[in-house]
């Protein structure tokens, strides 16, 4: 799974301010689900105003839906930072 791939599927599913994919799996060498080639633990922001009025757990699942078959083939750890633009600082609703 590639950083492409990933923002990709996350930017075809819902419109996205800003996106940011890290691929974390040297941190994760030797730890179980480690791949020798890694690609397998990424950490995810994500911008959305699609996250606008959903709970933590709702904005986790929209992005799991969004990797859908990858989150069992290709992904093993994926931390997740989800906000509005509002939260993110990027809108000032004074």
């Amino acid at each position: 799974m590639r950083i492409a791939d990933i923002e990709a599927a996350i930017r075809s599913a819902f419109p996205c301010e800003r996106i940011l994919v890290v691929d974390e799996s040297h941190l994760h060498r030797g730890h179980a689900g480690a791949r020798p080639y890694g690609q397998s633990h990424y950490r995810v922001m994500v911008i959305s105003n699609a996250f606008d009025g959903k709970s933590r757990v709702d904005r986790q699942r929209l992005v799991h839906a969004a990797l859908g078959e990858r989150m069992e083939e290709a992904i093993h750890a994926l931390s997740l930072n989800l906000r509005t633009p509002e939260q993110a600082g990027l809108i000032d609703k004074r």
